[in-house]
């Protein structure tokens, strides 16, 4: 198998998330031993004075005060910066993400453009909040009687779908969208199973309802779907407008597994190499893949490494976790196969 090969198969082998469908075969009607929903605490609503409270099962990634959910699209720090309670864009310092990756999920942003506002059509309190790692955009505009193209305005999906209604309040007012994400599905060998699929709510009002997405979205143009991962940072766009945002928050739908990171490519680069084996392994190497993955190579068994934190990684189709202990003098790998004694190895060559 080669590294390409391996990076599809890594990442779609997997749990697909529990999707709200046909009724579940396992249970009967009304059985009386099928487990209760678990209790969630919902979400209070804000004002433009202060934002609401998220749900209790929420993973919250901007409280109007913590910037360490977010970092530059490479890993570095950004430059965006905390003012007031609100994350707000630096314009030319470039999109920030997530550390965190995710796939399907309800997310939640607040974000209100510039006041008074500069510039028109594209030039006014442009935005853009992003999906599967700057792949599919929900578009952030001052759309309050400002025009522009359809399919570029506020909450449609750039470049495809305009949305519904124009729901906009005025610029320097703080606005929600609500919106349900589903990723795309790719089979192992990387061809299309299912597009992505969009609902959004723009300040309470619903301006998407399920569009099924063409595939990426550029500035121009309609390319493909190509093979990614199921799980992948969000971001959020530097057009040059000083944009802010608040109180985002996001819920995992129907995925139980481990946590994912997308960890800094310089962060990545120094895991590279080869490392000494035991003796039942004739090799042990560790390679990049795109989309802040790793390829563990082990004795003939090619595995795609997805992080969990910045030193564990775990495969999706295997039990095999990889530690990695640079702490010392030596730089070393502990890898655990199933119930398997952990072994380490020092690395020999980079």
């Amino acid at each position: 198998m080669n590294i390409t090969a391996a990076f599809v198969l890594g990442f779609t082998l997997t749990t697909t998330a529990i999707l709200q469908g046909a009724p579940d075969p396992n249970w009967l009607d009304h059985d009386r031993d099928r487990p209760l929903p678990p209790v969630v605490t919902p979400s209070t609503p804000g004002s433009q004075e202060q934002p609401g409270r998220p749900p209790s099962d929420a993973i919250v990634l901007f409280d109007g005060k913590d910037l360490s959910p977010w970092v530059a699209m490479d890993g570095s720090a950004t430059k965006w910066v905390v003012k007031d309670g609100a994350l707000e864009c630096v314009p030319g310092s470039g999109y920030v993400r997530t550390l965190q990756s995710f796939g399907d999920c309800q997310l939640h942003v607040e974000w209100a453009a510039p006041n008074p506002p500069h510039g028109d059509s594209q030039g006014r309190g442009n935005s853009g909040v992003f999906f599967g790692f700057g792949r599919y955009e929900i578009q952030v505009l001052d759309s309050y009687q400002n025009k522009t193209y359809a399919d570029g305005s506020a909450a449609s999906i750039y470049g495809q779908y305009p949305a519904l209604v124009n729901a906009c309040l005025p610029p320097g007012q703080w606005q929600t969208y609500d919106i349900v994400w589903t990723s795309p599905r790719f089979d192992a060998e990387g061809l299309l199973l299912a597009k992505a699929r969009l609902t959004i709510f723009h300040n309470g009002v619903l301006v998407q309802n399920n569009v099924e997405l063409t595939g990426p979205v550029p500035w121009i143009g309609r390319p493909p779907y190509k093979a990614h991962p199921e799980r992948l940072p969000i971001a959020l766009q530097d057009h040059g407008n000083p944009v802010r945002y608040r109180n985002i928050w996001v819920r995992e739908l129907g995925n139980n597994r481990h946590k994912e990171f997308m960890l800094p490519d310089a962060l990545l680069e120094t895991y590279v190499g080869d490392y000494g084996p035991p003796a039942q392994w004739n090799s042990v190497k560790i390679h990049r893949l795109p989309d802040g993955l790793l390829y563990l190579s082990l004795g003939g068994a090619e595995l795609v490494l997805h992080a969990e934190s910045p030193t564990k990684f775990y495969a999706l189709t295997t039990d095999v976790l990889c530690t990695f202990d640079f702490s010392g003098p030596t730089k070393t790998i502990i890898i655990k196969v199933g119930d398997d004694e952990a072994r380490r190895m020092d690395r020999t060559t980079q």
